[in-house]
């Protein structure tokens, strides 16, 4: 099975997010991600075998909340650059409890013989890949709608991470929650039962 770990984005940004993809789809021949994948990544796992799932499962419910915090979701960004990029994203504003929370866990799985992650921990949410493609008109639209819209698309306190899967199909992989963690000391359960659906 394919893992990550990630925080999920409430429908009321979601939606807003989804209504900039369908305004700049026609702009290029991206790989778009369906709405209902929009997340932001805390950890990439990569292939992990299922009999050690639940090994993996004690180490997230062992990590200490972070305890609340905001993340807000604005503007536009290319990867690694505007002009040669290979993913399109929406900028999520760093905090401290947000870079806390992705390396917690990066040293929580690290002990199981996960790999480490290497760069900084940068958030985002990816809206698009991109393929051997020219991204003028995309660039273009981008800044034709920031004069209009700062891209503000809003602010929201997690109350958990979660778990996901990664599963192929033809459409697009399907991104599945496999449990959540309490992010708030509040005497929540730290780790919940399986949840099931795209996320």
């Amino acid at each position: 099975m394919r893992l990550f770990t990630g925080l999920a984005i409430p429908d009321r940004i979601a939606s807003r997010i989804t209504w900039a993809i369908e305004e700049l789809r026609p702009t290029a021949d991206l790989r778009w991600s369906n709405p209902a994948n929009l997340h932001i990544t805390t950890k990439f796992i990569g292939a992990w075998p299922e009999e050690k799932l639940p090994g993996l499962q004690r180490a997230l419910a062992a990590l200490e909340p972070t305890g609340r915090f905001e993340v807000t979701v604005s503007h536009f960004g290319f990867w690694p650059n505007p002009h040669q990029p290979s993913i399109f994203f929406a900028a999520v504003q760093p905090s401290t409890e947000l870079q806390t929370l992705a390396r917690r866990i990066n040293e929580a799985l690290s002990v199981l013989g996960c790999e480490p992650e290497k760069n900084t921990y940068s958030p985002h949410i990816t809206l698009a890949r991109v393929k051997r493609t020219d991204v003028g008109a995309l660039r273009e639209k981008v800044a034709a709608m920031a004069n209009m819209n700062n891209f503000d698309f809003g602010s929201f306190a997690p109350q958990e991470f979660h778990l996901y899967s990664s599963t192929p199909s033809p459409e697009g992989s399907v991104y599945t929650k496999v449990s959540g963690y309490s992010l708030v000391h509040s005497g929540s359960e730290t780790g919940r039962a399986p949840e099931t659906g795209p996320a």
